[in-house]
């Protein structure tokens, strides 16, 4: 199991300090990172997955992590230079424009995959169904439900596991049916769903903190 270096830890203090609700949640903010960390460290890649307002979020974590968050990431000199190679003026720019991303996949933005699925056999299985496309053994699931009941985020999970991947369950206080199937559960500490949203976004906002310090902070 990976190991979180010493240089990564102020983020997690930060976080802390801003939102000191989050302190007894410490470990498993740190072990759902690690799990992460792990995974691109082996080729693997993220999939998200929520409903509603958590869709919203799985966008916006695989935002933070195909492109510059706060670091540079230019591409590398050998990439640079097959582009250059391949077309000198567009290669030159392309070298110059492209930042080097964190495989990640939003579930939900597939509008078209999504709504065939629910149109041709139903809404339950849906992310089931792009995780069996998508998802190999060694990736991430990162699935966000603030009840932890929703039944396509079970039913992905199970999937996910029969797969091989690993699960992270971003979810609030009770953690619901989903919790116990994660191989970590962060529990934001609030019952309301909105509550529970406030405190997810900071929360995924140190991992993709954390996540590039550590790809592309040295």
């Amino acid at each position: 199991m990976a190991t979180l270096e010493p240089r990564l830890t102020r983020h997690i203090d930060l976080l802390l300090q801003r939102y000191p609700a989050l302190t007894p949640i410490r470990d498993e903010l740190i072990a759902a990172y690690l799990i992460m960390q792990e995974s691109y460290q082996q080729g693997g890649k993220l999939l998200v997955a929520g409903n509603g307002g958590s869709a919203a979020d799985a966008e916006h974590i695989v935002g933070e992590l195909m492109k510059r968050f706060k670091l540079p990431r230019p591409v590398s000199p050998e990439l640079a230079a097959k582009l250059t190679a391949i077309d000198p003026e567009r290669g030159a720019a392309l070298a110059q424009s492209l930042e080097m991303g964190l495989t990640a996949i939003s579930l939900p933005a597939h509008e078209a995959s999504i709504t065939a699925f629910i149109n041709d056999v139903g809404s339950a299985d849906v992310y089931a169904q792009q995780l069996l496309g998508y998802a190999r053994p060694g990736d991430v699931f990162l699935a966000i439900s603030t009840s932890g009941n929703s039944e396509n985020m079970m039913r992905a999970i199970v999937l996910a596991k029969a797969l091989g991947v690993r699960v992270i369950g971003l979810t609030g206080k009770t953690g619901g049916r989903m919790a116990p199937m994660c191989d970590v559960a962060v529990h934001a500490p609030e019952t309301e769903t909105y509550m529970i949203q406030e405190y997810h976004l900071p929360i995924y906002h140190c991992w993709c903190l954390m996540l590039e310090d550590f790809f592309f902070g040295k």
